[in-house]
C-alpha cells in the first residue's frame, strides 16, 4: 500500500497554517463531515494528531486505545498554540523508521505501522481539505501525502468488507478530474462541497 516512509511534516505545517487561518467567528461553521462544525473538526485534528503520535512512538494507551467514534471531540482553551505543537511532534514521531515497521495501535485498531503511516497522512489530507472548505481558505496539500492519500483510499474503496469509502459511500469523481478531487471523492466526499 505504501512505498515506504514520508515526510508528514509539509503536510503537518499546512494543516497548522489552515489552523491559524481559522477565526473566532468561524469556529461554529458548518464543516464536510455531518454533525462536525470547525471547533469539532480542530478538535479530531488535535486527537488524532495525538493517537498517531503515540501510535509511531509506540506509546500505547489511552490516546491511541479510544475509538474516534468514541465522543464527538471539540475544541479546548488553548487550541490555537495546541494544533501547531502536537502536528509538529506528529511530523517528528513518523520520521523514525521504527514508527513505520511492527505493529502499533490506533483509535483502538492494531495495525501495521506502515498502516498507521498511511492512515494518518489520509486523515491529515482529507480533514485538510474538510477544514479548509469549510473556513474559505487554499487548500494545496503536500503532493507526497496526497499521492499516499489517494493510493490508500483506493486500496480501501477496492476492499468489499468495507462497503466503499472509508468516510461514507465513494462520491463518482471523473477520471481526469484532479487528483485531490479524486481523492476527496474517494472519501465519500462531494468535491464541490461548499458551506
Amino acid at each position: 500500500m505504501t512505498d515506504g516512509m514520508l515526510d508528514l511534516g509539509p503536510q503537518t505545517r499546512i494543516l497548522a497554517r489552515l489552523g491559524a487561518g481559522v477565526t473566532d467567528g468561524q469556529l461554529t461553521a458548518a464543516t464536510p463531515c455531518p454533525d462536525l462544525a470547525v471547533h469539532n473538526m480542530l478538535g479530531h485534528l488535535i486527537g488524532l494528531a495525538t493517537a498517531f503520535r503515540d501510535a509511531a512512538r509506540k506509546d500505547l494507551g489511552p490516546t491511541t486505545d479510544t475509538s474516534p467514534e468514541a465522543a464527538v471531540p471539540d475544541i479546548e482553551p488553548g487550541w490555537r498554540e495546541a494544533l501547531p505543537k502536537v502536528m509538529d511532534e506528529l511530523a517528528e514521531a513518523w520520521r523514525d523508521p521504527a514508527a513505520w515497521t511492527g505493529d502499533t495501535r490506533a483509535g483502538g485498531v492494531s495495525l501495521p505501522g506502515a498502516v498507521a503511516g498511511a492512515v494518518a497522512v489520509d486523515e491529515l489530507v482529507v480533514h485538510g481539505w474538510d477544514l479548509a472548505r469549510a473556513t474559505g481558505q487554499l487548500y494545496e496539500p503536500d503532493p507526497a501525502a496526497l499521492r499516499m492519500a489517494h493510493e490508500f483510499l483506493l486500496a480501501a474503496a477496492a476492499d468489499p468488507g468495507r462497503g466503499g469509502g472509508i468516510f461514507g459511500p465513494v462520491v463518482p469523481v471523473p477520471d481526469d478530474a484532479p487528483l485531490l478531487d479524486r481523492t476527496i471523492g474517494l472519501s465519500g466526499r462531494d468535491p464541490g462541497w461548499k458551506p
